[in-house]
């Protein structure tokens, strides 16, 4: 096998180890709080605090990998996010447990933008790049479903600590392949101010580029990082404080207010992080929010399906964990098949095909009834993983609409998308299912699942939008793998 492959491996395992830990301590939750006799607060605070440090701050990853390269920034989020996992598991109480937790979250947003921005560095034949973003896709869809089974097992068989710990070596297997295997080229500013950049090729590792230095535009990085940091908060704290409640409604505001600060800077700064301008395009915008679309359903499935395996069909959570795997595979083998068929019909089709498969299988999702088992939502389940997996060609889509120079921050904003409409599609699912069961009576039980049912149609519905979206802005789109790599990518901005 080739370096690049090798390559391929490395930035795969530190994909599954940050996805993992996104999920792994879920089922783990209950263990951790007789063992550290946490209080409610606390142990909302182990999950929370790491996707708020992860979400707030991936825009500023993405953007230091631009600038000091995505190679440094990689080993970096890759050694930091290591080292909070050991010191995760060997917490004591639960401040240690939820300060590690948020320096977790610090690697995650300096690891993951790079895993991506590696990608077209380290295979510049556009046909390889497909299938390597098909496989690191397909490795995230995998830790999405083996994150509770593994935690289930460990917290039942094995000290809880040990869902963290496993990340320590798999940590230093990647860094030692990356190490050797990760290689990118260095070029002079006179390369890229003459356009002999490819998307083989990475920036001057210095950050310069044909004007000079590479800003990091603090101003930028600030704004960005506030407002992710107070949106994520008030979509995590909604539901147990209140959406009308003073400190949600005033991290909406802070939301708001630091978005609005960010739009301004980018908008006048020599050399912003996002140029504005591309989300004029159909095909960067639409893109991002058909990913998004993926996203709330994703997220939103996994957990609310998780709670009804649990608590209709009375599984275990090393058997809900299990009951994902199916899907998961599934996802993961449609994912290295995307790009072919991305090739040969177009990246509109494919994606709007995906999305409408996970469409109609939420519907189907929402036959389940009270006298239903597992066989009867296994076939759903896999419709979903076929559909999910289709969804690959928009990370070329979004990744090739940005310059070479900018494929950290491309990487941000496509994360970025995930993590928010992730987050939106357990929230907004969460009201309405709450809202709906208050309105019925009887059983718990019984007006649960007419709830559940009733948001499965609502997030179908919602995932549907995601076809004529997808038709529109991706039209006469190919992946990367169906044109010539000169002009796969954009040329880089002076």
């Amino acid at each position: 096998m080739s370096g690049r492959w090798w390559a391929l491996v490395a930035v795969a395992l530190a994909t599954f180890m940050t996805y993992l830990d996104n999920n792994v301590v879920n089922v783990a939750l209950p263990t951790i709080q007789r063992d550290l006799a946490l209080t409610i607060s606390g142990l909302e605070w182990i999950v929370s605090a790491y996707i708020l440090v992860f979400a707030g701050l991936l825009l500023a990853g993405g953007r230091l990998a631009d600038v000091f390269g995505p190679r440094a920034a990689f080993f970096t989020g890759l050694t930091v996010f290591t080292l909070a996992s050991v010191a995760a598991g060997l917490a004591w109480n639960q401040e240690t447990l939820i300060g590690a937790r948020a320096l977790q979250g610090l690697g995650a947003a300096l690891v993951t933008p790079a895993t991506l921005a590696l990608l077209p560095r380290i295979f510049p034949d556009p046909r390889e790049r497909a299938t390597a973003v098909g496989v690191w896709s397909a490795v995230g869809a995998l830790a999405l479903a083996i994150g509770p089974l593994t935690g289930g097992f460990l917290s039942e068989n094995a000290h809880w600590g040990w869902i963290f710990l496993i990340n320590a070596p798999i940590g230093v297997v990647a860094a030692v392949i990356g190490a050797r295997a990760i290689r990118v080229e260095r070029v002079t500013p006179e390369q890229v101010a003459t356009g002999q950049v490819t998307t083989g090729q990475v920036t001057v590792a210095s950050g310069r580029g044909a004007t000079g230095r590479l800003s990091l535009d603090l101003p930028g990085l600030a704004t960005s990082a506030v407002s992710l940091f107070a949106l994520t908060y008030a979509l995590i704290e909604g539901a147990s404080r209140g959406w009308t409640s003073g400190p949600i409604l005033g991290a909406f505001a802070v939301a708001a207010v630091a978005a609005v600060a960010f739009l301004v800077v980018e908008s006048r700064t020599a050399q912003p992080m996002i140029d504005l301008t591309l989300f004029r395009e159909r095909v960067f915008s639409g893109g991002l929010l058909a990913m998004g679309l993926w996203a709330f359903g994703v997220f939103g499935i996994y957990f609310f399906t998780a709670i009804y395996l649990q608590s209709a069909l009375g599984f275990s959570p090393i058997e809900a964990g299990a009951g994902f795997v199916p899907m998961a595979l599934l996802m993961a083998v449609s994912a290295t098949v995307a790009p072919r068929l991305a090739e040969r019909f177009g990246s509109g089709p494919t994606v709007a095909a995906g999305l409408g498969l996970m469409a109609v299988a939420v519907a189907g999702l929402s036959s389940a009834g009270e006298g239903s088992h597992y066989g009867d939502l296994l076939p759903w389940f896999l419709v979903y993983g076929l559909g999910g997996g289709l969804l690959v060609p928009l990370t070329n889509v979004v990744l090739n609409a940005m310059p070479p120079a900018r494929a950290g921050v491309a990487s941000g904003v496509l994360n970025v998308s995930r993590e928010v409409f992730g987050l939106l599609g357990v929230t907004i699912l969460g009201a309405v299912l709450s809202a709906r069961q208050s309105a019925l009576t009887g059983p718990p039980l019984h007006t649960f699942l007419e709830a559940y049912r009733f948001t499965l149609l609502i997030a179908g519905a919602i995932v549907l939008v995601g076809v004529p979206v997808s038709l529109y802005s991706l039209r006469r789109t190919r992946t990367a793998a169906s044109v010539p790599a000169e002009s796969a990518v954009p040329e880089p901005v002076a």
